[in-house]
């Protein structure tokens, strides 16, 4: 099972695609290092987010007690802050950290609103390269304002040593916002199709399935069904900072359980869980991140291998791209088919005195996410 620990809905950046930074927490709300450690070990990919979870002080505390109950500890970081993350590196070098990057200086600091982030992450991720890192990259979110520098930061990425995760514009509770939607479905998802052929050159075989994973991009990017269904509550699951167990982001009705006040195995077993898990077989949302399509790509039988379907795709691809062919992407997507949306305009924080509001005594989920309808489509 995979696990995503959000440790803060504190924030630096002020991306236009996620208000998580609008909408802080209290410190003193927060998960606590008494509330982690009551999680079991085992886990496959356990990732620590946020908001940004560099501003928490105890975040070397946080990974201390994490890093042994997982396969894979991932840090997903702004990198607003590379220095608070060196020691971490120096005691775990093998730790997974990915910055969010969305583009050249001016791209990526315009829709993450950060004045010199750019350069910050650029040359924060090289300090912990220095510092012995060894899965170190960069994290992009598709979108019409920075579509076109897709295959540039892969590339620049990957002359660096570095590796590039890649998602697309959605919504979600734990992004306070649920107007994300694209202004060019189609044009968007055609560059994607550039990322997946540089991919499938790469000698890496990581990044051959990476490229399946941007395949079903493009799907979602059109408002299609999912590639493979999803699995949220079974192979995945989300904490809160306020400790609350969720099936995934997206959802606001796919609660598990508390942490704080359960125990692991109660949570899963719980008869919550358990009507949660039956939403999520007829869940209509077109949803396809890391989390959620990494865990739907797994063989049932053998978890460290993909299922067939990936597999083949994968192979053939591969074999046609190694004999300088252009794959046929009409083939397996129709284009033709491209679900209508709202137009709801984007716009940059950069330059805009935006404060945070930090709003006390939220006791249940419902004051925590007032937001209700959260499309994906």
């Amino acid at each position: 099972m995979d696990l995503t620990v959000i440790s803060t809905y504190r924030c630096n950046s002020k991306c236009q695609m996620c208000y998580i930074w609008q909408n802080p927490t209290s410190p003193k709300e927060e998960i606590s290092l008494e509330t982690l450690s009551k999680l079991p070990s085992g886990f496959d990919n356990l990732n620590v987010s946020g908001g940004e979870p560099t501003l928490r002080k105890d975040l070397g505390e946080v990974i201390d007690l994490l890093y042994p109950k997982a396969r894979i500890t991932e840090i997903s970081s702004n990198g607003l802050h590379p220095e608070r993350l060196v020691p971490i590196i120096k005691k775990y070098p093998n730790i997974k950290v990915r910055f969010s990057l969305e583009g050249d200086q001016a791209t990526s600091d315009a829709i993450r609103g950060e004045k010199d982030g750019y350069a910050t992450k650029v040359a924060g991720l090289r300090m912990l390269k220095e510092a012995g890192g060894t899965d170190l990259g960069f994290a992009m979110v598709i979108q019409d304002e920075n579509v076109d520098q897709l295959v540039n930061v892969y590339e620049f990425a990957r002359k660096q040593g570095y590796e590039l995760a890649t998602s697309t514009l959605h919504n979600a509770w734990q992004f306070y916002k649920n107007d994300n939607y694209f202004y060019e479905r189609k044009a968007v998802a055609r560059q994607v199709e550039g990322l997946i052929e540089a991919m499938l050159r790469s000698s890496k075989p990581k990044n051959w399935f990476r490229a399946y994973l941007n395949l079903g991009l493009i799907e979602k990017i059109l408002g299609h069904d999912r590639l493979i269904p999803c699995s949220a509550g079974k192979d995945f699951a989300f904490i809160d900072p306020w400790s609350d167990v969720w099936a995934c982001n997206v959802r606001s009705d796919l609660p598990m359980g508390n942490l704080a006040r359960q125990s692991w195995d109660e949570i899963l077993n719980s008869d919550v869980a358990q009507k949660t898990r039956k939403k999520v077989a007829g869940c209509a949302q077109n949803c396809w991140m890391v989390t959620t399509a990494r865990t739907a790509m797994r063989s049932n039988i053998i978890p460290q291998m993909p299922k067939a379907e990936p597999l083949m795709w994968v192979l053939k691809n591969k074999m046609k791209v190694s004999m300088g062919k252009k794959i046929c992407f009409d083939s397996y997507i129709d284009y033709s088919d491209v679900r209508p949306s709202p137009l709801v305009k984007r716009e940059s924080f950069l330059a805009k005195n935006v404060k945070a509001r930090l709003v006390k005594n939220r006791l249940t989920p419902d004051e925590h996410y007032p937001l209700k309808t959260f499309v994906n489509n």
